[in-house]
C-alpha cells in the first residue's frame, strides 16, 4: 500500500503508478529547479535534416504545459530549418543532482505571434540585440565582426523599443510519448513511460 500513498505533490510514492505525465513532469521540474545550480530547463533537443540525419543540441525550455514544451530559436539556424521540413523532434532533461531524466517526443508547431512578442520583450535587452545581430548557423568571419554588429544595433535603438526580428521565434513540442526515468542502485532504474491515448494517457513500467 505504501506504493499507492500520495506524497505532499498528490502523486504516488511510487511515481511510475502516476496517471498524469504533466503532473509528474511538473514535480519534477519544481525539485529541479531547487536543486540544479545551472539551468535546470536545459534540454537536448533533436531534429533530422533533408536525408535524415540527427541533430542534436542543447536549447532551453521557456514554457511548458499540458498543451506542450516551448522553446525558442532563430528560424534560420539549422533546428529552425530542419523543424520547418520535418515539424517533429525528440527532447531530453537530465538532472544529474536528482538521477533523474525525462524524455518526450512529438510533432511541433510554431507559437502564436503574441506568444513570441512577449516573450522576446521580456528578455534582457543585451540578448535581444544578440538575437538580431546573430545569423545563427551561419559562417562568422570572427567574434569582432558579431560584437560590432551587436554595437550597431545598440546605437541604432538607444533606449527605444527593440522590436521582434521575423526570423526570431519560438515552437511548442506536444508529445505523443514521455518518459520518467530514476537512477537506483545497481543500475536497477525505475522508468515508466506514458503514451498519448485519445484525450489521455496511457502509463506503462519499462524494465531498467
Amino acid at each position: 500500500m505504501d506504493r499507492l500513498r500520495e506524497d505532499e505533490s498528490g502523486l504516488p510514492a511510487d511515481f511510475t503508478l502516476a496517471r498524469n505525465p504533466w503532473q509528474l513532469f511538473s514535480v519534477w521540474m519544481g525539485e529541479a529547479e531547487a536543486a540544479e545550480p545551472n539551468d535546470p530547463n536545459a534540454m537536448q533537443l533533436a531534429t533530422a535534416d533533408a536525408d535524415g540525419l540527427p541533430d542534436v543540441r542543447t536549447v532551453l525550455l521557456k514554457g511548458a504545459d499540458e498543451a506542450g514544451l516551448v522553446f525558442y530559436t532563430n528560424l534560420g539556424s539549422a533546428k529552425g530549418e530542419q523543424l520547418a521540413r520535418n515539424p517533429q523532434a525528440a527532447v531530453v532533461f537530465y538532472w544529474k543532482s536528482l538521477g533523474r531524466q525525462i524524455r518526450a517526443r512529438g510533432p511541433v508547431s510554431p507559437v502564436t505571434t503574441e506568444e513570441a512578442d512577449a516573450y522576446f520583450a521580456s528578455r534582457r535587452r543585451e540578448s535581444r540585440l544578440g538575437a538580431i545581430a546573430s545569423l545563427q548557423s551561419r559562417p562568422l568571419a570572427d567574434r569582432p565582426t558579431l560584437i560590432a554588429a551587436v554595437d550597431a544595433l545598440s546605437e541604432r535603438y538607444g533606449d527605444g523599443q527593440i522590436p521582434r526580428p521575423e526570423t526570431w521565434s519560438g515552437f511548442r513540442l506536444a508529445p505523443v510519448q514521455m518518459e520518467f526515468w530514476q537512477n537506483g542502485d545497481f543500475r536497477l532504474h525505475d522508468r515508466v513511460r506514458f503514451t498519448r491515448d485519445g484525450e489521455g494517457w496511457k502509463g506503462v513500467r519499462l524494465y531498467p
